[in-house]
């Protein structure tokens, strides 16, 4: 049975930094696709990362030059790497797995942002 379990999150100053894992279990994370997702309070979920098998990234506009995805497959972790984060920042993030067509979700880490 895949599942994905996140950790890191917590408080931090804008500005300073946070790491988030998203520890994957039951599949070969080699061969996922693997994104990281926020979701605010009051707004919907929206992609931030995305990691290929292939290792391609891709990133939403807002986490350009500041976060970094990555993974270490022979670990099964995935991380994102959060620089200068914003009050704005402020929002469960989650870790999705995309295996044979079927899609996963971790149960979210809160990362909060003070000003």
């Amino acid at each position: 049975q895949v599942q994905l379990v996140e950790s890191g999150g917590g408080l931090v100053q804008a500005g300073g930094f946070l790491r988030l894992y998203c520890a994957a279990a039951g599949c070969i994370l080699s061969r996922v696709v693997m994104s990281w997702y926020r979701q605010a309070p009051g707004k919907q979920r929206e992609l931030v990362a995305s990691s290929t098998s292939g290792g391609s990234t891709n990133y939403a506009d807002f986490a350009k030059g500041r976060f970094t995805i990555s993974r270490d497959n022979a670990k099964s972790t995935v991380f994102l790497q959060m620089n200068s984060p914003k009050p704005e920042d402020t929002a469960v993030y989650y870790c999705l797995g995309v295996i044979e067509g079927r899609v996963y979700w971790g149960q979210g880490t809160q990362v909060t942002v003070s000003s």
